[in-house]
This record gives structure tokens, sequence and C-alpha cells, in this order.
């Protein structure tokens, strides 16, 4: 018996008034893959991140996280969003780390991991300070939990930030291009800790550029354009031996 995806899109549309920005996205994450999506900007890979956690919602079709709607219940064939709160609490189960690292300014690197556990779980403060200390000393920032984000690089914000997104111990973890707002000779840092997730048994989905990281980490890589899958498989086959011409072009700009 196969396990359930971890993640499952059926025929998704998204739209932005006349603008048709996902165009009928199938595809499956298993659990403990490492799932990357690459494309030019435009092509709908962040927006199709966000509906995973319904941060945007979609127009048509389905999306499911280990085996439940994203968002929705089905009563007698029909689809009935959830409330904010029920959407609130799937979002639980789901870490995200954006382009932008979006600290709490005011609060020092261990106070940022802590605070959504303590207040979304309700953990006390003694439980979510123990397990930032690890996860702090996980991303190789243990020496920091003192610091206030402008005390620390672009780099080191972006390991707090993931740090932060596994406060809430997730099932699955989104990456969006986690890398592409730092400076060259910092990606490498928070490169090796998603490195460290992956042989861990995350299961995650990564936007990205870096298609290094892709054909050394990746289970499987889907090239996307124009809101359309134009071409997966496992990344050392589509990024060294590409089968669309709109998937050779792209790689030839950035190989």
């Amino acid at each position: 018996m196969t396990a359930q995806p971890m993640v499952r899109a059926e025929a998704v549309h998204k739209s932005y008034g006349p603008a048709h920005i996902l165009r009928g996205i199938d595809l499956e994450v298993a659990p403990r893959e490492v799932f990357c999506l690459v494309g030019p900007s435009g092509s709908g890979k962040s927006t199709f991140l966000r509906c995973i956690n319904h941060l945007e919602r979609i127009n048509a079709g389905r999306l499911s996280v280990d085996g439940r709607l994203v968002g929705y219940r089905e009563k007698a064939g029909k689809l009935y969003e959830l409330k904010d709160s029920e959407v609130a609490a799937q979002r639980r189960d789901i870490g995200m780390v954006f382009q932008r690292f979006n600290l709490f300014p005011h609060m020092t690197a261990i106070e940022n991991v802590m605070e959504a556990p303590v207040m979304v779980k309700g953990e006390s403060k003694a439980v979510a300070r123990a397990r930032a200390v690890k996860l702090l000393d996980r991303v190789g920032l243990g020496d920091k939990a003192g610091n206030y984000p402008t005390q620390l690089s672009g780099g080191q914000q972006q390991r707090v930030a993931i740090a932060r997104a596994l406060a809430m111990e997730p099932k699955l973890m989104l990456f969006d291009e986690p890398t592409s707002a730092l400076d060259p000779e910092l990606v490498g840092d928070v490169l090796d800790v998603m490195r460290d997730l992956a042989e861990s048994g995350m299961t995650m989905i990564v936007v990205t550029h870096e298609m290094g990281f892709a054909r050394e980490v990746g289970d499987n890589l889907v090239f996307m354009d124009g809101g359309v899958v134009v071409e997966s498989g496992h990344p050392r086959e589509v990024l060294g031996n590409p089968q669309h011409d709109r998937t050779k072009a792209f790689l030839s700009k950035v190989l």
C-alpha cells in the first residue's frame, strides 16, 4: 500500500481578475520528498506555494495536504470554505519561509522563534525556549539567540526564519525563493540548513533558482511557465536532458 501524498493538487486554477495565473496544476508530493519548483518570474510558482496554505484562495480544482482539503470542507459534493480559525489550525502544520525574512524587529532571535508556539499553541515559555535553543543551534546560530534582527546578516535572519517555522513542528515546509534576497556569499549557509532538513526527512516544497541545490538535494523537479507544468521528473534528468523547448530555453539562461 502506497502512502497518501503529503500534497495533492488536482486541476488547480487561480486568477486575479482577468489574469489567469495558475491554469490547471496537477501534481503530487510524497512524504519526505524534496520537491523543487523552477521557472521564470511570473510563471505561478510562488502563487501556487501560497495556495498550499490558503494564503491565496484557489478558483477551481482541489488542493489537499496530508489527505485533508486545504481551506475547504466537502459536503454532498460541494466545497464550503472553512472559517478563519479552522484555516489557521490547518496552517499550524505547514511552515513557510519567504524571500524576505519578516522577523519581528523588536524581538531577539530566540523570542522570534518562541513566539508562535507560545501564542498559537499555548505552550509554556520554558518549553518553547528549550526548543528554540535547540533550533537555533541546529541552524548554526546558538550564539546569536540574544541578538535583534538588525544585528544579524541577511543569511542569519533567514536561518532564524527557518528555525521559527520549525518551532511549530510542521509536517510540511514551504520555501519561497529563500536565498534570492541574500548576498551570494550568504546563500551557502541557508542551503546547508535546508540540506540538513532534507536529510532529516522533512517534506519540503522549494521554489528556487539554485539549480545546484535542486540537482543535489531534490527528489523531484517541476518546471512551470505560464501557469502550467511544462516538464517534470528527477532533477538530474530535467536539468541534464530537458525535453521541451521552453525548458531548454530557460535552463540555457540559468545554468
